[in-house]
């Protein structure tokens, strides 16, 4: 099992190469079910990685056995475990609700989750930052292809002003790998902290210069401010399994600013420590109220869920420029939290439109859903998980949220822009269940009726709020180790590849 941490990026690769192979090509069940295999592999081996991390070792993966900075290096810690298992199980369920019907209206829907499952893994495994392009590479091609999935006017729309934008990110973030390499003559992550901490002074300005149009890519993949205007759009127009599996790709941006700024410049980084947090910690507050603003204004419910994305990706980001141990922590718990809510509503959303007949999720009066108490059950469950009221999950993240700052003056930043937000959900999340569920004004009529593996998904992604309260102490024990590990670890086991 020493090969085990490359598991969740070769079980993706294998099964989404396998799915492209014509017989399968021509079965849709056998599509779903070499689908379903791998996704439960993946499950498997995702486990595994959380369980071996549990132990608190890093453990290094040296593909091909070149030693490190010159082979591909892969980095399993407890941070990584994190959200390599977080990103499986939200694509269990996305598989999962697909089976009623949605992954046919296109016949690379699953070879193309599993890509992007294998890009996103990717991401949070390497150790490399020019691997760390690829598999960004990687998660976004198979992006928009999912993105499409489906076709129409509104998604090519969304999927232009995505890949015109992801572009630019691409291209960004490839000068500033060549301007890492030219002063540092490397890319691996832990090689690159050691030298930057005893940079020459003429090295360091333009090793500024890098650092800025990384986090001004990590800034795009996360949509903060003002690289925001693409996530409202994409997400909103996507089917509603792809959107719903979208509410990870945002934190795949958090995390790499987590990743790769807490090694690169955090304490030890002598001219550079801290670089960054200043405007990481203006931006983000500023998306959360751009973000709460937008949720009050939607006039549809998934473009009001998309906006709550970006809300948490802005709390995510302000509370990552705190810079210590316990924000950090909050941040993880956070991710789980609002990934899987977020991806419910997202779901919830798609099965309420398909019963309003030609409104659809607009938020005005239609026609009476046909299955307005389980709906509305699930509605409300969501709603109170994301204003944050106990005792679900979201009451816990924001009180650590909270927490997390520690001076008066983030205290009173944060605290007021957080609640402020929290009370515009509330609102605006209180305002569209009102009209969804109580608004009426035709009769009903027959419309589709949500299968038992929609319900069965949706319900699985809301179980881990009541979920993470239950098992919150070892959950939040989980988070606080490995943010410490993140930021100091002194126990390395490399391991030789194939």
């Amino acid at each position: 099992m020493q090969h085990a941490v490359i598991f969740p990026i070769l079980v993706p690769l294998i099964t989404g190469a396998l799915l492209l192979l014509p017989p399968l090509q021509a079965s849709v069940n056998k599509r779903r079910a070499l689908g379903g295999l791998g996704l439960l592999l993946l499950l498997l081996s995702a486990c595994y990685g959380l369980w071996q991390s549990a132990g608190g070792v890093q453990n290094f993966y040296l593909l091909g056995n070149w030693p490190a900075p010159f082979g591909i290096v892969l980095l399993q810690d407890k941070v990584s475990a994190i959200f390599v298992l977080l990103s499986t199980v939200l694509a269990c369920c996305c598989w999962l609700y697909s089976l009623a019907g949605e992954d046919e209206r296109g016949a690379y829907f699953q070879p193309l989750l599993q890509f992007l499952l294998m890009g996103i893994h990717g991401a949070f495994l390497t150790a490399d930052l020019f691997n760390l392009f690829v598999f960004f590479e990687v998660l976004l091609i198979s992006s928009y292809g999912l993105l499409l999935h489906g076709g129409g006017k509104g998604r090519t729309k969304a999927a232009l002003h995505y890949v015109l934008l992801n572009l630019l990110g691409s291209a960004l973030f490839l000068l500033a790998l060549a301007l890492l390499y030219a002063m540092l003559g490397s890319l691996n992550m832990q090689d690159m902290a050691l030298r930057i901490s005893s940079l020459a002074p003429q090295q360091v300005l333009i090793v500024k210069a890098a650092a800025g149009l990384l986090l001004l890519v990590f800034g795009l993949k996360a949509a903060l401010l003002p690289l925001h205007f693409w996530l409202p759009a994409a997400y909103a127009n996507a089917s509603a399994s792809v959107a719903a599996m979208f509410a990870v790709m945002t934190k795949v941006g958090v995390y790499c600013v987590m990743r790769v700024f807490g090694s690169l410049f955090g304490d030890n980084a002598a001219e550079l420590a801290g670089f960054g947090r200043d405007l990481l910690w203006i931006a983000g507050l500023a998306t959360m109220l751009l973000a709460a603003v937008g949720v009050v204004a939607a006039q549809h419910l998934k473009l009001l869920v998309a906006y709550l994305v970006l809300l948490s990706a802005g709390s995510l980001l302000a509370t990552l420029a705190l810079g210590h141990t316990g924000a950090v922590a909050a941040v993880l718990y956070y991710s789980l939290h609002s990934t899987l809510v977020a991806a419910a509503l997202f779901l919830l959303a798609d099965l309420i439109a398909a019963q309003r007949g030609t409104v659809q999720d607009r938020l005005v009066a239609g026609r009476p859903l046909q299955q307005a108490w389980p709906l509305g059950v699930l509605f409300v469950i969501a709603a109170l998980a994301v204003v944050g009221m106990p005792p679900l999950s979201g009451f816990v993240a924001k009180i650590w949220l909270m927490q997390a700052a520690t001076d008066l003056h983030s205290r009173i930043a944060l605290w007021s822009v957080l609640l402020f937000c929290s009370l515009l959900v509330l609102i605006a999340l209180t305002r569209a269940g009102s009209t969804l569920f109580w608004r009426v004004k035709a009769q009903a009529v027959t419309a589709q009726r949500a299968d038992a593996v929609q319900f069965a998904a949706v319900f699985l992604l809301l179980l881990a709020s009541p979920l993470l309260v239950l098992f919150g102490e070892p959950v939040m024990q989980f988070c606080v180790e490995a943010a410490t590990q993140l930021q100091f670890l002194p126990n390395v086991r490399a391991v030789g590849g194939p």
